[in-house]
């Protein structure tokens, strides 16, 4: 078996502001917080009007929905969300 040399990529926080951004575009107006735990490990809250209503599953799709790019394709640089908050303001 040959040894794979996997590039480290963008440094956690580069990540966490794609993360943010791809959440404002599809919730504008949120409150967004991405903190990096981890290399392509990440905590998000969202605050946003637009969960009233919902169940928190439905509130998590939302979330996920945005940023599915980020978190598909065999080098994607999001892993995993180890903690998603979303909460209406």
């Amino acid at each position: 078996m040959a040894l794979q040399i996997i590039n480290a990529g963008p440094a956690p926080e580069e990540i966490a502001g794609k993360i943010e951004a791809a959440i404002a575009r599809a919730m504008p107006g949120a409150q967004i917080e991405v903190r990096p735990q981890g290399p392509g490990h990440f905590e998000i809250s969202v605050t946003d009007a637009s969960f009233e209503g919902l169940s928190r599953v439905k509130q998590q799709q939302r979330v996920y929905g945005s940023i599915a790019d980020l978190m598909s394709g065999a080098n994607a640089p999001v892993h995993a969300i180890d903690r998603l908050e979303c909460r209406v303001p």
